[in-house]
């Protein structure tokens, strides 16, 4: 089990682990790991905030200026999603231990191994498109300096920060400082987000591996090594009323799950919805105004990151919606007329539970699904159109 456990989610497991962001660990270090994040994201955001004052009502400086601090709020979001709900989250994680003892047969391993997989893939491939991005958007502002010693010009050419923000001392001088403060502040901060969306992935691929084993079991009720029984004297239906009653638990228990999950990210996916959809319009306003060339191509990447963040929380949303939906139709392909009646009004019961797909949502208000996600782009492209009238 430890292997499993190890194989599957020993990505997200290391890294919440690192950023204190695990919800089974000790108190203490927890709270000291989560100060140390913070310390960091303060110096990043004190220069923000100074940025900010030298704006002196420039509305395109205020604008450039707001992106560092809603991304800045995005992180904190996020970070403290997890502080702020621990008990919850316990809950959750121990169900990605608990529950795989729970299978039956083989089947029902492959069926677990297959959604575990696709949460180590998604942790792995998310994790190094994290760093690669984060490594190139930094980057970028070397590239005047690397231009002046291979083809130099009479004069230096326009520097170009690594984020919005002041250090308070001269920006060319020091620069090599701001920008290893500012490489090693967000690469330290990329670890929390990183953390999050792991661990979120890791409970909604969970959640969707019980429904799709419970249809499974629901599936094949009446077989046994693949072929179905025949024997319907007083003993079977009183064994297999058991285990129907068992089956209704475990689909209810993954409803609760799926319901505790909903409880503890809606609020905080509402605002970071509300931080994405402003901050896509500001990202287009500013790349239709910049004349240059190499911070347009920062707004570029910036607005791929979003857009590929939020098609990531939508798609799990939607898997999520497709695997609860899926058990009423399991159920209808079982043997069902084989039920005593009793037993078919419970499931009838459980289909008409079906018919009300599981979701998770923003502030109740934004159902995460690949639907949805076109509405924010739409959303995001009217906000745009506002700010570039102006």
């Amino acid at each position: 089990m430890d292997n499993i456990w190890n194989h599957y989610y020993g990505v997200a497991y290391k890294l919440s682990l690192v950023c204190g962001m695990w919800p089974h660990l000790e108190r203490r270090t927890r709270i000291f790991r989560i100060s140390v994040l913070t310390a960091i994201m303060v110096t990043i955001v004190i220069p923000q905030l100074a940025f900010q004052y030298r704006c002196k009502g420039d509305i395109q400086c205020t604008l450039t200026s707001t992106l560092g601090y809603l991304l800045s709020l995005v992180i904190l979001v996020k970070v403290y999603t997890f502080q702020l709900n621990i008990h919850e989250l316990k809950i959750l994680t121990e169900h990605l231990y608990v529950d795989w003892k729970m299978v039956e047969n083989s089947e029902e391993q492959e069926i677990m191994k297959s959604y575990a997989n696709h949460t180590r893939l998604y942790s792995l491939i998310y994790s190094v498109y994290c760093v690669i991005g984060l490594y190139i958007l930094m980057c970028v502002c070397l590239v005047p300096f690397i231009l002046d010693v291979i083809l130099p010009l009479n004069e230096s050419r326009p520097m170009l920060s690594p984020h919005p923000a002041y250090y308070f001392v001269d920006e060319k001088k020091y620069f090599i400082y701001i920008f290893i403060h500012a490489l090693l502040g967000w690469k330290i901060v990329l670890v929390g987000v990183i953390s999050h969306d792991c661990m979120f992935v890791s409970y909604v691929q969970h959640i969707c591996s019980m429904f799709a084993v419970t249809g499974y079991r629901f599936k094949y009720l009446f077989y046994e090594c693949n072929e179905m029984i025949k024997d319907t004297s007083d003993d079977f239906n009183e064994k297999y009323h058991a285990r129907f009653t068992y089956l209704v638990q475990t689909h209810r228990e993954t409803l609760r799950l799926a319901q505790l999950l909903e409880n503890t990210f809606t609020k905080p996916f509402g605002l970071q919805i509300v931080i994405a959809t402003i901050g896509l319009s500001i990202t287009l306003q500013q790349i239709t105004v910049e004349s240059n060339l190499l911070t347009v191509f920062r707004y570029i990447l910036y607005v791929i990151g979003q857009l590929i963040h939020l098609f990531c929380l939508n798609f799990q949303g939607q898997k999520l919606l497709d695997n609860s939906i899926q058990i009423c139709d399991k159920i209808y392909n079982s043997p069902w007329y084989k039920l005593p009646i009793k037993m078919r009004k419970l499931l009838m019961l459980v289909m008409m539970k079906t018919y009300r797909p599981t979701f998770f949502s923003a502030a109740k208000l934004y159902v995460f699904s690949l639907e949805n996600f076109a509405m924010v782009l739409q959303t995001s492209m009217s906000y745009f159109t506002v700010l570039a009238s102006f």
